[in-house]
């Protein structure tokens, strides 16, 4: 689904629209670079029937694997760390997916080393498995550069500014390059979380799986990129519980980006659209649980927000 956008004026009184992509088939925007990964990955002759996949992933990538993996007949193992949401592994193990969960990071590469040093030696011990890699694999932004940019692109052909958010920068890199090449007008910033290395910045506890890195992807080119907003993830909780009191329940990778839109217009009146990876359910355990956000930062939820707390008990009439 290429065409859902979501008019955030009403909200947040800016010229911003949300591009939807958690109803596509995975629940996110990840199917577009999984297919695209294992389809050149199978015409490249590198993957064969009976061969494992094996994939590291904070969530959405490991779901859309794992429904391409059972449709495709491939075994998969997916490798994650513990800030996964429980529901996206029970997602993936239901799919049929072999779940790995690492929980101690590299000594200077944190959780996202420590999932790779086991995939390798995974993929060390079995010339079986194929790994993907999706932070150096070219189909990973090839995928939005085909599909995703020119979508923006056709429905909003006035665009002044895109706001993507920056994890393993395909879903980036590949509407900044469609940008750069057919729309070089459009500016392209870079939302990423604070404590994420990819931009240059001093690593630090990021609890939000989905944006931000701990290891900066080889596919990332800055060249590309107009500018880069940081968001602390308590923003990200804000502008989630903001968006709920209007009857979107959004991932939060959307908070952290549609944050740091807000931030970047907030002296500019300039026509901008963000996208969307996922939806909320995913994060009903997370984000939208008052308890975990207590727990995890402070006392840092504003009157009112802590009324739309999603983790009460049903009550049973």
């Amino acid at each position: 689904m290429d065409d859902l956008f979501v008019d955030l004026r009403p909200i947040f009184g800016r010229d911003l629209f949300l591009k939807c992509e958690g109803f596509n088939f995975a629940g996110s925007i990840k199917i577009k670079a999984a297919a695209e990964m294992v389809t050149i990955a199978e015409r490249s002759g590198r993957l064969r029937p009976g061969m494992t996949l094996v994939e590291s992933s904070s969530g959405n990538l490991g779901v859309a694997l794992g429904i391409i993996a059972a449709h495709r007949g491939y075994r998969f193992i997916c490798v994650t760390d513990v800030r996964c949401n429980p529901l996206t592994r029970r997602l993936m193990t239901t799919l049929g997916a072999d779940v790995r969960v690492v929980g101690e990071p590299a000594a200077d590469e944190g959780l996202l080393g420590a999932r790779i040093r086991y995939v390798q030696q995974l993929c060390a011990a079995d010339d079986n498995h194929v790994w993907l890699n999706q932070y150096v694999n070219r189909a990973n932004w090839q995928a939005h550069y085909r599909t995703t940019a020119p979508a923006i692109a056709a429905q909003f052909p006035d665009l002044d500014v895109l706001f993507i958010g920056a994890g393993t920068t395909g879903t980036l890199m590949g509407c900044a390059r469609y940008f750069k090449a057919y729309h070089p007008g459009v500016r392209v910033v870079a939302v990423d979380s604070v404590g994420s290395v990819n931009f240059g910045g001093p690593a630090g506890r990021r609890m939000i799986p989905g944006l931000g890195t701990s290891v900066r992807p080889a596919i990332l080119a800055e060249s590309f990129v107009d500018d880069v907003v940081y968001v602390e993830e308590p923003e990200t909780v804000r502008t989630c519980r903001q968006l709920l009191g209007h009857g979107f329940l959004l991932g939060g990778s959307t908070g952290t980006v549609i944050s740091g839109a807000l931030s970047w217009l907030a002296d500019r009146s300039l026509r901008a659209v963000a996208i969307s990876p996922d939806l909320g359910e995913r994060y009903l355990a997370s984000v939208y649980d008052d308890v975990w956000v207590r727990e995890t930062y402070g006392d840092v939820l504003r009157d009112g927000e802590s009324d739309l707390c999603l983790a009460s008990p049903a009550i049973v009439v």
